[in-house]
């Protein structure tokens, strides 16, 4: 039964990696705008948080991480400098190695606390639909306040210049990034985690159960 468990836990993995790798070269995971990509990629690395565990979690969100410096490094738009430290458009809009936090540490956190929310939430509300959708909220907004807290920390004076921002004006700028496109993103995130990972959970307690 464990051995069963071991290389069921393997192929999960494979196929949420495969999945990744796919939406990290289309514009189903990183989808263009003028300013920066938004991005689906936390999804898988919140189901996979949910389903394997926030170890399994957090490798999956760092290699969100990782595609997120390659895609701002081979694709690259005005503040693709705050995600890479191999692009420079200028010597005012240059990443460094500060962009490898931005683009790697939200994104290994998002797995991390998404996993230990469900395992959480499962053991003191026993819904688990309702676990699995607080999770994937939680998760969601890690990204985006994660990333773009991170932004302001470290890239905020450069970052408002290349928006064209007033440095004292990219606070409130950035609340509003996260209220009105955070809290969107972090609502579908709950809604599609609950209904993924309650499929795909039923699948895998028929499984066991014809083992």
């Amino acid at each position: 039964m464990q051995k069963k468990m071991d290389v069921r836990l393997l192929a999960q993995m494979a196929l949420l990696t495969a999945l990744m790798l796919v939406m990290a070269f289309t514009p189903l995971g990183y989808i263009p705008l003028p300013f920066m990509n938004a991005t689906t990629m936390h999804i898988p690395v919140i189901i996979g948080a949910c389903l394997l565990g926030p170890k399994m979690g957090a490798v999956l969100g760092g290699l969100f991480g990782l595609t997120s410096v390659f895609k701002a490094t081979i694709t690259p738009n005005i503040t693709s400098f705050v995600f890479t430290p191999f692009y420079s458009l200028n010597p005012q809009f240059s990443g460094s190695w500060k962009s490898l936090i931005v683009a790697i540490v939200p994104r290994i956190l998002i797995g991390l606390l998404a996993g230990l929310a469900y395992q959480a939430l499962r053991k003191a509300v026993h819904n688990e639909t309702v676990s699995l959708a607080i999770s994937g909220f939680i998760g969601s907004m890690v990204n985006t306040i994660g990333v773009m807290g991170l932004i302001y920390l470290l890239f905020g004076d450069q970052y408002a210049a290349a928006g064209g921002v007033e440095p004292d004006l990219l606070l409130g700028v950035i609340m509003g990034v996260v209220g009105m496109n955070g809290v969107p993103e972090a609502l579908i995130a709950a809604v599609l985690t609950a209904a993924v990972c309650k499929a795909l959970l039923a699948v895998g307690k028929r499984s066991v159960s014809q083992a």
